[in-house]
């Protein structure tokens, strides 16, 4: 509301059009879809980059049912690679869900896979943004390594 109607409103130029920034149009056309036929868009080739831009698109227009739908559907196709930016993209979110499954699938990798999970990328992006979550992973981490 506050995009289309509120303080947010100078994204409107004077012949009433609204210019949606830092968004995909076909990301904004699933949500559209979602939201008018309460139906899953068609899912672009990369999956996993779609259900993130659609979590996100979600997240900033507040429809919980398609973000829920999505961090289902980022839960399934977790691996090695995409966990830590996936990781990270549910911390930004508040996708509490998400982020279990993401420690969960953590902390049942072999200690080769957690050495391709620090060397990666999304590694350092969660290490320099978001510190905490990588005290509460390496709290589970340890705990888990007790038992």
């Amino acid at each position: 509301m506050s995009q289309l109607f509120g303080p947010m409103k100078e994204g409107t130029d004077n012949t009433g059009v609204i210019h949606i920034k830092d968004m995909e149009a076909s990301v904004f056309r699933a949500l559209l879809t979602f939201i008018y036929t309460d139906s899953f868009p068609f899912m672009e080739e990369d999956k996993l980059q779609w259900h993130q831009d659609l979590l996100v698109a979600a997240d900033r227009y507040d429809v919980q049912r398609l973000k829920c739908i999505c961090e289902r559907e980022l839960s399934e196709q977790l691996c090695v690679s995409s966990v830590m930016s996936t990781l990270a993209l549910a911390e930004q979110h508040h996708c509490h869900g998400l982020k279990q499954a993401c420690f969960k699938f953590i902390q049942v990798q072999s200690p080769s896979c957690l050495q391709t999970l620090i060397a990666s990328n999304g590694w350092d992006h969660v290490f320099e943004t978001y510190p905490s979550v990588l005290k509460e992973l390496i709290a589970k981490l340890a705990s888990n390594h007790r038992k």
